[in-house]
Order: C-alpha cells, then structure tokens, then sequence
C-alpha cells in the first residue's frame, strides 16, 4: 500500500467508528463481494469513466487495459469481465465502478464507509440493517452485476466489534485487529534475528520505518498497551542481537565500566535469549540508549487519534 492509499485507508477506519459513536450508528451491515475484481462489467465501467473522462485516446488505453487478457498455465486467456488484479489501475476502476453504489445507498438515506470492495453500512437499528442489506445486495447484484458473498455478509452490532481495515471497532474503543499484531511482530522478529551479523544501528535504521508505518495507521486504535507490550519486546530483541555481537561476557563488564559501573558482575551467556532480560543487560542497554540510537519507541505514540475536523 502506498502513501496516499495508507493515508486513505486511515481516514475510512476513522470515519466509521465516529459515525458509529457520533451518530450511534450501531448496527452494522458487513458486506463482502465474491470476486469483485473479477466481475466487473467492462460495459459498465467505461459507462462510468465517461461520465468524467472525454478524452478518447484515454478511454481506448483503458479498453485495452481491460481486454489484455490473462496467463493462465502459460497459455494466453481472454478476459471478457474483470480488471487485472494487481494492476497498476485497478483498484482506481473498482471505485469509479462502485461510485453509483455509493451514490444510490446515500440517495436512499445510508450512511456507507467504503474502501476499495471492503464495504460497511451503518444503521440505527437491526430493522433498518436488514433493510439496507437487502437494498445493497439488490444494487451490487441487479445492477452492477456482481455477487454478494452471501456466508461472510452479515449484521453485527458495534458491541461485538467491527472488523474494518485492520482494526475492530468497538462502541468505545477500537482495537488493533490480533492477526496485524501477529503478522507484525512477525516481520519484527524477522528483521531481529541473531544471527543476521548486522551491526546494531543498521538493524535499527532497517526497523525504523516499519515501525513509523504502523505506528501512523494504528494509531488510530486505542492501542498503549499493544504498542507498549512490543516496544519492549523488540528491545529484549535488540538487546539479545547486541550481546551476541559482544561474544565475549568480558566485552559486556567493560563497556558497564566504562559507563560507570562498579563492583563485580557475574558471568552471563552472551547467546541466550533469557541473558537479554539480565539485570546486566538492561544496566548495559536502558531503554535511554535506544532512544539515543534513534530506535523509534511505539510506547511515545499517542493513540485513539482523531482528525480535528471528523472530532467537531
């Protein structure tokens, strides 16, 4: 996901959940498409980019971008519906094709979050949610031609959470949705192996922006305490990598004295994982040290973030 696309994707997570507390919107239709980008009318969307494209040598590029055709077994295949997935304008032609969606559940009075085929509508009551439901699957399938993906759609109240691009909002809170943490903390554990041989600050200079990444998308969930838990995580990690580098327990002492440790310290395994967790190691590396290495602390970012203009 690039920049703009991430920056998008916040605003949308954000704008459902004021909605759901602002205007206690609380019932919640989830639709889910059934191969969207593989059944888009190639009638229909080059009816939609007429409406705001009159370029024609425009229209004729994207016409051939939609007929190119497909590898499949390593033979050459036609495409008659659909837009590439993965390509490099598709998810623009999704949402210029589900833009007459949008326009006819607000014409009907639905308040609709959408991104890209992640679509919710909010409501006030389980009636109207059945209602919009049943509305929705009428304009998705009738007139647009596409398949509402009847077992993943559903209706779900804010209490028992809403699970929208990453997060899962709450009537009173939003939380960071636990496969992206596991998903995280995997690349993390990753990019911290022991026996990378990488110097310590370039580890931290590769972290740096993965870290930044998260931090600016989630933060928009109430999330101190997950950021707070793998902030302290990854400086174990980081320290496990350092004591390693050292080898040697008698590089660990001198560096403790030579800043101003005193007395006698007591031997340690540079290459164990539980070593990272010493008294020894914490007086070598303070949480103080990372920051001086530029290490970005997840535990500094303010969470439960809100758009001044989307708090009026």
């Amino acid at each position: 996901m690039n920049k703009a696309s991430f920056k998008e994707a916040f605003l949308f997570a954000q704008r459902s959940w004021q909605t759901i507390r602002r205007y206690r919107r609380q019932h919640v239709v989830d639709m889910d498409l059934s191969k969207c980008f593989d059944k888009l009318d190639h009638t229909l969307i080059i009816k939609s980019i007429k409406r705001r494209v009159r370029d024609g040598s425009v229209l004729s590029l994207i016409t051939q971008f939609l007929q190119s055709g497909v590898m499949v077994d390593g033979h050459w295949q036609q495409t008659e519906t659909g837009s590439p997935q993965g390509g490099v304008i598709s998810p623009l032609i999704a949402n210029i094709y589900l833009d007459a969606f949008d326009e006819e559940m607000k014409q009907r009075g639905h308040r609709i979050v959408r991104y890209a085929d992640d679509i919710l509508i909010l409501c006030c009551s389980r009636t109207a949610a059945e209602n919009a439901k049943a509305q929705a699957t009428h304009i998705l399938e009738g007139k647009l031609k596409l398949s509402v993906n009847t077992e993943k759609t559903h209706i779900t109240h804010s209490d028992d959470g809403v699970k929208f691009l990453g997060v899962e909002i709450g009537t009173k809170h939003t939380r960071i949705q636990p496969k992206k943490l596991t998903a995280f903390k995997a690349k993390l554990k990753q990019m911290t192996k022991r026996n990378g041989g990488m110097p310590l600050q370039s580890v931290i200079n590769a972290l740096n922006p993965l870290l930044r990444g998260f931090s600016y998308y989630f933060k928009i969930a109430n999330a101190s305490r997950a950021f707070k838990q793998i902030a302290s995580w990854l400086r174990r990690r980081l320290r496990s990598i350092q004591l390693k580098l050292w080898k040697k327990a008698s590089r660990l002492h001198r560096w403790l004295r030579q800043h101003g440790y005193k007395g006698r310290f007591a031997h340690i395994n540079m290459t164990s994982w539980c070593s990272a967790r010493s008294p020894l190691a914490s007086y070598a590396m303070p949480n103080s040290w990372f920051d001086e290495l530029g290490l970005m602390n997840l535990e500094n970012v303010a969470t439960g973030y809100v758009f001044s203009h989307y708090a009026k």
